[in-house]
């Protein structure tokens, strides 16, 4: 970062070193390090809290490349899936969603609280990589019989049993033994989720 970026938008921002210095929470000496270059190897996560208090992007500040284009994506919607008791598996499409480097093949709406504990929460966009099989461990899209849900997939060969693992401790796993796993249908691995807010 070039001390004097920061100065400037600093002072654009009518701050003095000791508010900007406040607002980080390091003293105004600092402040004046970083603008007369003295430090300039400065941790990350205090270059985020300048431009945090400066409203700008850390890449605005540090003056890296930002017009590295992205590769944007539609995937398709395909209605909601539920992290809760599974509920009927209908394919409505319900647009599109614009995104940039995620490897998902089309995203669906999470509806319920069964998951919040892997930080989904109800009404968010949760991105599906379709595949049949997923490792123990991951959270999936699942269709059983015909009724679809969000749950982490455990998978115990010797015994055939498939556990389909809720992240809310107030919901039991979903437990299928033998010729039950016919009625239990992989669609896709979650790959990333986002909120609507």
């Amino acid at each position: 970062m070039k001390g004097s970026k920061l100065k400037s938008l600093r002072l654009e921002r009518g701050m003095t070193l000791e508010e900007l210095g406040d607002a980080i929470g390091t003293s105004k000496q600092t402040i004046h390090r970083y603008e007369s270059g003295v430090i300039d190897n400065i941790p990350r996560a205090k270059i985020e809290a300048l431009a945090n208090a400066l409203k700008v992007t850390p890449a605005e500040l540090m003056g890296w490349a930002v017009d590295v284009p992205l590769e944007a994506k539609r995937l398709p919607m395909l209605g909601q899936i539920s992290c809760g008791v599974p509920t009927f598996a209908n394919e409505e499409h319900d647009g599109y969603v614009i995104t940039a480097n995620v490897d998902a093949d089309f995203c669906l709406t999470a509806h319920g609280d069964s998951m919040t504990g892997a930080r989904i929460y109800d009404g968010d966009i949760v991105f599906i990589q379709s595949a049949d099989t997923v490792r123990d461990g991951e959270i999936a899209a699942v269709i059983i019989d015909d009724e679809a849900t969000l749950k982490r997939v455990y998978y115990y060969p010797r015994e055939e049993k498939l556990v389909l693992s809720p992240e809310n401790p107030k919901y039991a796993p979903l437990v299928f033994v033998g010729k039950e796993l016919l009625s239990v249908k992989i669609l896709g691995r979650a790959v990333a989720f986002q909120s609507r807010l």
